[in-house]
């Protein structure tokens, strides 16, 4: 640290403060705003990891979060820094993820004169983050620090944005004259159960249900309630499909895990409950749950519950915390319900069994160029109890989401509902420093690869290597698809076609290894090579696997994503 004992610089501050917060890293690019943070970072031993990209630094930050249950942090340079920061910031709103984006501008002294790399950013952050503010005295710093962290944790989590200016940064005071919050000493819990009467109502309705069904979401991975959500359907014998980052709470293998039913669910089902996950496009609004439904809505945030579709009952909470007060509610009843809901069980395992019969040949199709979906049912099979599965955007997503089945919690990671492509390299890292002892495997399409794989060099060049497999079929093929039906073969391959690339060669230029696979039967061993490749190498593996542009998603066909 600069100076004598008693004076300190705002660089140190904001180090400081971000310790005091529990963040352990930031990922960052650096610029001459902000290089006084490094050096604070350096006295109080958090985690510098430099970025060739501030998307990607803003990804992994997110990625970070998603991971640890903690906030991450993202720093970056004013102008450029800051809206090449901006997609990860918004793909982090929407998917309700807490970062603190930290960013550089010029001095106070050059307000309005036209400095470097001078933009409006507190402006440009405000409606994607939850706290937007720029930091006018030195002595502030660690204080706002701590108010902008707050903010990202009130109610359902997101991004804040701070913005630093270079001479409030740089500047250095007296210490004593700083307002540095104590490690715990400005922090309430989170852990609301809501309203105590409506956790009665709503286990009288599901003691009362003869054919009930839970949807999670991903706030149940942000309220690390996976056990909670566990005892739940399991004492309460209530069949649960799962989406987002939910995925993994349970093994494929339980009798309450559901995949393949879920229309079959919501259509005869007496009460729906909606946990932690809005009535988005990926619920059709709604519109996907027959009007007449009996549906409970649980959430983080008061402004989701009933947003787009009226709801017989909410409550707003915890989810962790409300789903174990209903569930010792109802064990508290002479009779939980459960045993009434056998028939139901049975009649929807049947239905997992019909589903997965018809999409069979899909998974095992031995068609030339490689169906997309025997790429999704070969990565299931090389998934292990230690694997962290990415799918990195688009079609990727949606047709892995049919086969594949992240073994344990936390082992799904998708970009959420902003559905930015360009996320995975990110979260691979990220996934990789949270949990250096598992595997990580990023599937990308060409497209998403394309954007951030750079930052492989990256993953190598900090120790975190993983396995990058490609689905190639040289074009933005979700965009494709649509632009076909819409405008027929002639007009529809405008915009979205690629080139023909061998990604192979990139992994082996960064000192991995590198593999193309153009026959369904070389997937399974080519993942294999990859795997030990990592191990002996220490760098990034990319399977490049050649898939049929010609295949969709179903929702692709049906273009749902866009009703």
């Amino acid at each position: 640290m600069s100076g004598s004992n008693d004076r300190i610089t705002g660089g140190h501050l904001v180090a400081k403060a971000l310790k005091n917060e529990g963040i352990d890293t930031i990922f960052t690019l650096c610029g001459g705003h902000i290089i006084d943070i490094y050096d604070g970072c350096l006295d109080e031993g958090i985690r510098i990891i430099d970025v060739r990209h501030e998307q990607v630094a803003a990804h992994a930050a997110d990625g970070y979060a998603r991971q640890t249950g903690g906030t991450g942090c993202v720093v970056t340079t004013a102008g450029p820094g800051f809206t090449n920061a901006m997609t990860g910031l918004a793909n982090a709103f929407r998917a309700e993820s807490p970062i603190l984006h930290i960013g550089g501008q010029g001095s106070l002294t050059q307000h309005k004169m036209g400095s470097l790399q001078d933009l409006p950013h507190v402006d440009i952050a405000a409606p994607v983050t939850k706290f937007s503010a720029s930091v006018q005295s030195t002595e502030r710093i660690a204080d706002m620090v701590s108010m902008a962290v707050r903010e990202c944790h009130n109610g359902a989590p997101g991004p804040s944005y701070l913005e630093i200016p270079r001479d409030i940064l740089d500047a250095e005071i007296d210490a004593e004259t700083a307002r540095i919050p104590e490690p715990g000493g400005y922090r309430a819990s989170t852990k609301s159960v809501g309203d105590l009467g409506d956790i009665e109502k709503l286990a009288d309705l599901l003691v009362a249900a003869e054919r009930p069904c839970v949807l999670f979401g991903t706030q149940v991975a942000t309220c690390q309630a996976y056990d909670e959500a566990v005892r739940f359907i399991r004492e309460l014998n209530i069949p649960a499909y799962m989406n987002g980052s939910a995925r993994g709470t349970l093994p494929a293998e339980d009798p309450h895990y559901f995949h393949r039913t879920r229309r079959m669910a919501f259509n005869d089902a007496d009460v729906i409950v909606i946990v932690g996950t809005p009535f988005d496009f990926r619920m059709g609004y709604g519109k996907r749950l027959r009007s007449d439904a009996t549906v409970v809505q649980i959430d983080m945030d008061y402004r989701t519950v009933g947003k787009n579709r009226d709801v017989s009952l909410g409550l707003v909470g915890d989810v962790g915390t409300i789903l174990k007060a209903v569930t010792d509610v109802a064990n508290d009843r002479s009779d939980n319900g459960s045993s009434k809901r056998v028939v139901w069980m049975d009649q929807l395992a049947a239905g997992e069994i019909a589903a997965e019969e018809k999409l069979t040949a899909l998974f095992k199709s031995e068609a030339k160029p490689i169906n997309p979906y025997r790429v999704a049912w070969e990565l299931n099979e090389f998934l292990t109890e230690e694997t962290i599965y990415i799918g990195d955007g688009g079609d990727v997503v949606t047709i892995s989401a049919q086969a594949v089945r992240p073994r344990s919690p936390g082992h799904w990671m998708d970009p959420g509902p902003l559905g930015s492509l360009g996320v995975g390299t990110g979260f691979a890292i990220a996934a990789k420093l949270a949990h250096p002892e598992k595997e990580v495997l990023c599937y990308y399409g060409d497209g998403s690869f394309g954007m951030t794989a750079f930052d492989m060099e990256t993953a190598n060049r900090f120790g975190l290597p993983y396995i990058a497999v490609i689905g190639n079929n040289s074009a933005q093929n979700q965009i494709r698809c649509g632009q076909i039906a819409k405008y027929g073969e002639e007009r529809g391959n405008v915009g979205n076609k690629l080139g023909d690339v061998d990604f192979e060669h990139f992994a082996t230029m960064l000192g991995g290894y590198g593999e193309a696979v153009r026959d369904p039967s070389e997937i399974g061993p080519a993942l294999l090579r990859a795997r030990e490749a990592v191990k002996t190498t220490g760098k990034s593996a990319v399977v490049n696997i050649w898939v049929d542009p010609n295949e969709y998603a179903p929702g692709t066909k049906r273009q749902t994503m866009y009703k």
